[in-house]
């Protein structure tokens, strides 16, 4: 072989053995999604919204209407997808200045290790969890209760927790199981249990209240919202700028039960009186304008809802404010 032809072969492999690593070295890695917290402000009143994580529902939880029209709907807003319909778990937290109010608390471990980031996005916000005073439970779910506590210790030691006596008399009464039908006696009993050891810290120190319909605390107006659960409430607080409403489950969907929302679905407790409830604070919400806050809307959860003709109802989620 001569001199030249060596050379030339020479150049070849080293040209290919470059071009190889060259590629390998322009992988990038892709980082994880940055901390799950947006600050709004409203009026003189700061909310930072606190995802605890996305869940996938299954289509077939809507009540009362077709899988083709679910599969329809969720289309029109590129919402369909394999694995089900995603959904936000999300929680509020209030700064009005002389007070620190926690609104629903995400689900520490109770669904798994994708959900339960409340705390953590709570610290990295800025805030820590010794300064919380007050939290207001819309009600007594796992997925807005179970994130006060963990392991029988409380994440808040320093907050009173406040619900419904309607709400509290459902899930704590112990003769209430006698009254949930059989077939449903055995998850009831099993929601039961994460409420209760959620709680049992705050009731140790009587720090858990109870309210009723035209209490208010700490500003907070209390609105009946009954129908997911028996004493499901909504919260209501006026700042200098607009309202504030922070909705709870009166809506789990910013797609199927905004284009249909006489559409119920299977966590409701009361179906028929879920839907009345969304039937009469929907037009509410969208003719005054207030802000809302929704816990299982895309994050934040914080917007507007619009309505062109008082039947169907669109989802305005707040543009980002500097």
């Amino acid at each position: 072989m001569n001199t030249l032809k060596l050379i030339f072969i020479t150049l070849a492999l080293s040209t290919t053995a470059f071009a190889t690593q060259a590629a390998e070295s322009t992988i990038i890695s892709m980082p994880e999604q940055v901390s799950g917290y947006y600050q709004h402000q409203e009026g003189n009143i700061q909310i930072t919204a606190l995802l605890d994580g996305t869940n996938f529902m299954s289509p077939t939880l809507f009540q009362d209407i077709s899988q083709d029209q679910v599969h329809e709907i969720l289309k029109k807003y590129h919402a369909d997808q394999a694995k089900g319909v995603q959904t936000s778990i999300n929680a509020f937290l209030v700064n009005t200045d002389n007070s620190l109010v926690l609104v629903d608390s995400g689900t520490t471990d109770c669904f798994g290790a994708h959900l339960g980031s409340v705390l953590k996005n709570l610290k990295a916000a800025g805030y820590q969890p010794e300064q919380v005073d007050t939290i207001l439970l819309t009600h007594l779910h796992p997925d807005h209760s179970c994130g006060v506590s963990k392991n029988g210790v409380a994440n808040y030691p320093n907050a009173t927790i406040y619900v419904s006596e309607d709400e509290a008399n459902y899930w704590l009464d112990p003769n209430q199981v006698n009254k949930v039908p059989k077939e449903k006696q055995a998850g009831y009993v099993g929601t039961v249990e994460k409420i209760k050891a959620a709680l049992a810290p705050y009731q140790a120190s009587k720090q858990f209240k109870t309210f009723k319909l035209g209490d208010n605390i700490k500003g907070f107006e209390v609105i009946s919202t009954a129908g997911h659960t028996p004493g499901h409430f909504s919260y209501k607080l006026k700042t200098t700028d607009e309202d504030v409403v922070f909705i709870g489950d009166i809506v789990h969907s910013h797609t199927v039960q905004f284009d249909r929302p006489e559409t119920a679905i299977d966590y409701d407790i009361d179906p028929k009186k879920a839907v009345q409830t969304r039937l009469k604070q929907f037009p509410v919400l969208a003719k005054s304008g207030v802000t809302v806050a929704a816990p299982h809307l895309p994050f934040p959860g914080i917007g507007h809802i619009y309505s062109a003709d008082g039947k169907s109802y669109q989802w305005i989620p707040v543009h980002f404010k500097d």
